[in-house]
């Protein structure tokens, strides 16, 4: 909190923001009415309900956070955000389901959070992905996507890990697969013109001042914490003109 400024200083200045923010027609990425598809694994699915309740619809992780965040701010814009992440999933099960689940919904965004069951497959005994397979699998699902929705955003964020629990065992290992994997991904973003969000290196900083259990509890799923810092960074990426006290960035 800046030195001085009062819970009534932080209130008002949050609303200033608010109605100067109120008069955009658009907000980064987003226009009136935008629907924002969230994909991935457990990372995205995040407890999801999977009927009408409005109240889970988008789970407890990163997604809640953004949507809460964006359609808070902007209430006249209107925007829509569906979650049809799955918890185990690797890049074959999103390519599997990809039409049902992403271009038959016909979303204006997508973002898309795969890559930590390929690369971690083995903690839970079961097979991985090898790197070349998962490229060209994650290279057909964006082909597709902008062959069917030409004018459709995408995001694409780093999958990420720490040194916590299974993981300490082989870190190197790990790390070293993961990597590949967050190389992948820049790739793709630069071929197919996405917003990279720098999953990993975020929580790596934030491992710096904090341990590593501080953020994942098993160094795969964040902890409420990390899905703030996911939140604030997937903003970041896709909301650059978005002030910092509307990420949640408040210091």
């Amino acid at each position: 909190m800046e030195e001085g400024l009062s819970a009534d200083g932080i209130h008002n200045r949050v609303s200033e923001t608010l109605i100067s923010f109120s008069a955009g027609v658009t907000i980064g990425m987003f226009a009136k009415e935008t629907k924002i598809l969230f994909q991935g694994d457990s990372l995205t699915d995040g407890g999801r309900g999977r009927n009408d309740d409005l109240n889970h619809i988008l789970g407890h992780g990163y997604v809640y956070l953004i949507a809460s965040r964006l359609t808070a701010d902007r209430p006249d814009l209107n925007l829509h955000f569906h979650n049809r992440g799955c918890s185990g999933n690797t890049v074959l099960d999103l390519h599997a389901r990809w039409k049902e689940d992403a271009l038959d919904m016909i979303p204006d965004v997508i973002s898309i959070l795969i890559g930590v069951n390929d690369v971690c497959a083995e903690l839970y005994g079961n097979v991985g992905v090898a790197m070349s397979k998962y490229e060209a699998a994650y290279r057909l699902i964006l082909s597709a996507t902008l062959a069917a929705l030409p004018n459709v955003k995408l995001v694409l964020c780093e999958p990420f890990i720490l040194p916590v629990g299974q993981l300490k065992a082989r870190w190197p290992e790990h790390r070293a697969k993961m990597d590949r994997c967050r190389g992948v991904i820049e790739r793709l973003s630069i071929e197919f013109n996405a917003v990279l969000v720098r999953s990993q290196d975020l929580f790596d900083a934030a491992s710096a001042d904090s341990s590593p259990e501080y953020w994942m509890w098993d160094g795969i799923h964040p902890m409420p914490a990390g899905h703030e810092l996911l939140a604030r960074a997937w903003l970041a990426a896709t909301c650059p003109e978005l002030p910092e006290v509307r990420r949640g960035a408040l210091s």
